[in-house]
């Protein structure tokens, strides 16, 4: 598939939570139970990541000369069926008042850097929301993860660009179909309260 060719499949309508792109790429089944069944409760890790994300939640905006801090700001794509908040996008202006130059999205993680992609792709997303809404190529991004307090950047290259269109595309089959996905076996969620709700015993 190309890029463009998978955007056009994307643009069947049905928008999708930037969030569920994670946790489709985590466990589809883990999608599904959040975002179809309400399959949510909180618990420890939740609620340090509650905290964690405090001041980005915040919607405080920070002005620093040319450049100026969002925070908690709503985005979406039609072209890509999704929308969601962004923690932190931060914009430099060419003049101080005068129109955005670029726009750099940064996830805040309360965790550390995982094998996986799936935090990568929801920081992709954002800024495929962000170049529609405001007519701007992006070409990086950044995590903020809160065990090591430290940014790693994020190149959204075609790869990474074609990865996050097919977790669009696969996350919106499976918030649109009738049937949740089987657990994996093992299960391999870290949080034990979606153990409950998966009705599996397998291990986190």
């Amino acid at each position: 598939f190309t890029l463009n060719r998978i955007s056009k499949m994307s643009s069947s309508f049905f928008s999708v939570p930037l969030a569920a792109l994670q946790h489709y790429l985590y466990c589809p089944r883990q999608c599904a139970l959040i975002h179809l069944e309400c399959a949510w409760a909180d618990n420890q890790f939740t609620a340090e990541g509650n905290v964690f994300h405090e001041r980005a939640d915040s919607g405080m905006t920070e002005n620093r000369g040319r450049k100026r801090i969002l925070r908690s700001l709503h985005i979406s794509s039609l072209q890509w069926g999704i929308h969601g908040i962004a923690d932190v996008v931060e914009v430099v202006y060419a003049e101080k008042g005068g129109i955005p130059v670029s726009m750099t999205p940064v996830e805040y993680k309360v965790g550390k850097p995982k094998p996986h992609r799936a935090d990568e792709v929801q920081v992709c997303a954002q800024a495929l929301c962000l170049e529609e809404m405001f007519g701007l190529e992006i070409p990086s991004g950044f995590l903020f993860y809160g065990k090591t307090q430290k940014r790693m950047e994020v190149v959204f290259d075609e790869e990474l660009r074609i990865l996050t269109a097919e977790a669009i595309r696969n996350a919106r089959e499976v918030l649109t179909g009738e049937v949740t996905p089987p657990p994996a076996n093992p299960v391999p969620w870290s949080m034990t309260v979606f153990l409950t709700f998966a009705g599996s015993t397998g291990r986190p």
